[in-house]
């Protein structure tokens, strides 16, 4: 049985990169942590919220990647000369990718009541029409 891809299309032409984001995307290991939310706020906007409780601003990192945005968490271990009778609250390291697509930015983010609130903006597409003139050979 063939694999069926994007340049397996006629029609489809130039999306040869669609197809690797894709497969970077599915590889990219996100497990169950932290749990998150997508919301559409607007047309053109969107916000990304982790639950995050525990961590601190100075724990988390946001980067953009070759259109990833990437989220890492890592908590210093402060349990040093703690004695914990049962430890039900993980202090572990985590990272969240979430593929941009061309277009979206990032804007701020924000923590509030352990979520971290992280902000998107999608550009408004313009319509383009393009004429291409006929040469007689």
């Amino acid at each position: 049985m063939t694999k069926m891809t994007l340049a397996s299309y006629p029609h489809m032409l130039g999306f040869e990169q669609l197809e690797s984001l894709l497969e970077r995307t599915a590889k990219s290991g996100n497990e169950g942590y932290p749990p998150f939310n997508i919301e559409q706020t607007s047309d053109y906007s969107y916000r990304i919220t982790l639950a995050v409780a525990g961590f601190a601003e100075e724990d988390l990192a946001i980067t953009v990647e070759d259109r990833q945005l990437v989220i890492r968490g890592r908590q210093n271990d402060a349990a040093e000369g703690r004695v914990f009778l049962h430890r039900g609250i993980a202090a572990r390291q985590f990272q969240r990718s979430f593929v941009l697509a061309d277009g979206v930015e990032v804007g701020e983010a924000l923590m509030e009541h352990g979520l971290l609130h992280v902000d998107l903006t999608r550009a408004k597409p313009e319509t383009v029409v393009q004429t291409i003139n006929i040469r007689k050979g």
